[in-house]
């Protein structure tokens, strides 16, 4: 059986380091994100006798080593769900970006999450999305809140049931733009979680990363867009010291990430603009703003010398029709 599913990249408000457990991807704390769009990914999935082994095509080259590895697990887990016979069939999976991945946006959110929606149909499974969310897990611990979409959390668990997504109750979508400014800097975020807790930050983030969540949580039901974006911009500071405190001394910044990072402060501050940057692990930046002043605020961080686009907040994970399968 085939099917194919699009899912859009998360941007991270409140974002997880760190894994307690490698292989389910739990994490060792719950957080909070936004998806953006229009940018997607859009991935096909078919088991089928015809194909003597399970391959995976992502950009039309062909996944080996880790990458095939963490497609591996998630096709596993959708197998281990499933009564579907043709489920032991190999699986072809081949999947498209919209947008450039490891800079920083999010592809791997995205990747999995259209991964896991595609597998649950292919598999005939019959779950919720908070449910789905617990395969795109194994593949990334953001795709489960790509799944759900728009503004989700992802809840800390040592089991499927608890460590699922839900999505959180906010109109701020409404009137969110989300300025990226494109910082080519390839990264490695795998790699930054295997050595989180080696890092003499990683407790002190934890101590404070729960009254965050609240806090985010609190914003975002009261639509209060400076709170939110606020607390979004601290958390970026927040993760990114503990990331460069670890054995690596990952620093994913480039000079181009520290002038979109002045320009927005000097917008906000000078001329009262509402606008924040926030950052996952990467070097790109997302400027979260307003309608109103979304486009002086794409002008600004153009002079940067970086490209740019304008998002806004996305969906959740969804079927598309037989005429958008990539084969």
């Amino acid at each position: 059986m085939k099917a194919t599913a699009m899912a859009h990249p998360i941007q991270g408000l409140v974002k997880y380091h760190g894994m307690r457990d490698d292989i389910e991807r739990l994490p060792y704390h719950d957080s909070i994100s936004l998806c953006t769009a229009p940018s997607h990914t859009r991935t096909t999935v078919e088991f089928s006798m015809d194909y003597d082994d399970d391959t995976f095509v992502v950009d039309g080259e062909e996944l080996e080593g880790r990458a095939a590895e963490r497609v591996e697990a998630v096709v596993e887990k959708a197998r281990s769900l499933s009564d579907a016979a043709h489920t032991v069939y190999p699986v072809r999976l081949e999947s498209e970006n919209s947008f450039p991945s490891n800079v920083g946006l999010g592809s791997s959110s995205s990747g999995f999450a259209a991964a896991a929606m595609a597998l649950a149909e292919a598999a005939d499974l019959d779950l919720s999305l908070p449910e789905i969310s617990t395969i795109a897990r194994v593949g990334s611990a953001s795709a489960a809140r790509s799944v759900t979409g728009a503004f989700s959390q992802l809840d800390a668990g040592l089991n499927d049931d608890d460590c699922q997504s839900r999505r959180v109750p906010t109109n701020l979508h409404e009137d969110l733009k989300i300025v990226v400014g494109l910082v080519p800097y390839h990264k490695e975020t795998e790699d930054a979680h295997e050595e989180a807790t080696d890092s003499h930050m990683f407790q002190a983030r934890n101590a404070h990363i729960h009254d965050q969540i609240v806090e985010m949580r609190d914003a975002l039901r009261s639509d209060d867009f400076d709170r939110a974006f606020g607390l979004a911009e601290q958390d970026s500071l927040s993760l990114a010291a503990t990331t460069m405190t670890g054995p690596s001394g990952w620093v994913y910044w480039q000079p181009a990430t520290l002038a979109i990072f002045n320009r927005v402060r000097e917008l906000r501050e000078q001329e009262d603009i509402p606008v924040y940057f926030s950052t996952d692990t990467g070097a790109s930046v997302y400027v979260n703003t307003t309608e109103k002043h979304a486009e002086r605020v794409e002008e600004e961080i153009s002079e940067c010398g970086v490209s740019t686009t304008t998002w806004s907040v996305g969906g959740p994970a969804r079927l598309l029709e037989e005429d958008d399968h990539l084969f």
